[in-house]
C-alpha cells in the first residue's frame, strides 16, 4: 500500500511539475506585461487561447470592464473577473480569429503603481489590411517588488459618435 501511494504521490509532483510554466519574464516589465496581454488574446481562427498565462497577467479579484452602448443605446459598464472575461469571450476569439495590436501608448508610473493608456486596433486575421474595431484600453497595475500585476482594465471602442483623439493615435 505504501508503495502504492508512493508511486502516486511521485506521478502526480512529476506531472504538476511538468504542466507548471515559467511566466516571470511575462510579468517581469510593464513592457513585457502589456505585451503578453495583446498577444494571450491574440490568434487566428481555431487557435486555443493560452488563458493560463492570461489569468496568470491578474492580481487575485482584477477586474475587466468593458465599456459601450446596449441594445437600448445607454452607456453602460460590464464587470468580469478573469473567468467571466473566458466565459464570455474565448469562445468568440478562437471562433472568429482575433488579433488586437497596440498602436500607441501613454504611461505614467508612481512608486509601485502604474497606468497605461493603451490605444489599439483589432483584426480578424493577421492579414487583414483594415481593422474591424479601435479602441482605448485603461490598464492599472501593481508592482510588488517581484512583478507586474495588472489590477483593472477598463475599454471602450471607438464609435463615430466617439473617435479617438489624435493624441491617442499613433505618432508613426
Amino acid at each position: 500500500m505504501k508503495k502504492i501511494t508512493l508511486i502516486l504521490f511521485l506521478f502526480s509532483f512529476v506531472t504538476f511539475a511538468q504542466e507548471k510554466k515559467d511566466y516571470s519574464k511575462n510579468v517581469a516589465t510593464l513592457d513585457s506585461t502589456i505585451a503578453t496581454l495583446y498577444s494571450v488574446i491574440s490568434g487566428d481562427k481555431g487557435v486555443k487561447r493560452d488563458w493560463a498565462l492570461f489569468k496568470h497577467l491578474f492580481k487575485k479579484d482584477a477586474k475587466l470592464i468593458a465599456t459601450g452602448k446596449n441594445p437600448k443605446g445607454e452607456t453602460v459598464v460590464r464587470y468580469m473577473s478573469t473567468e467571466d472575461y473566458i466565459n464570455t469571450s474565448g469562445n468568440w476569439l478562437v471562433e472568429n480569429g482575433f488579433y488586437e495590436v497596440e498602436i500607441n501608448r501613454e504611461t505614467q508610473v508612481f512608486g509601485n503603481i502604474a497606468h497605461v493608456f493603451t490605444t489599439y486596433k483589432a483584426f480578424k486575421s493577421k492579414d487583414d489590411k483594415e481593422p474591424f474595431m479601435r479602441g482605448i484600453n485603461s490598464v492599472q497595475l501593481f508592482n510588488d517588488g517581484k512583478r507586474w500585476w495588472i489590477i483593472n482594465i477598463y475599454w471602450t471602442q471607438e464609435s463615430d459618435e466617439n473617435p479617438i483623439p489624435e493624441v491617442y493615435l499613433s505618432k508613426n
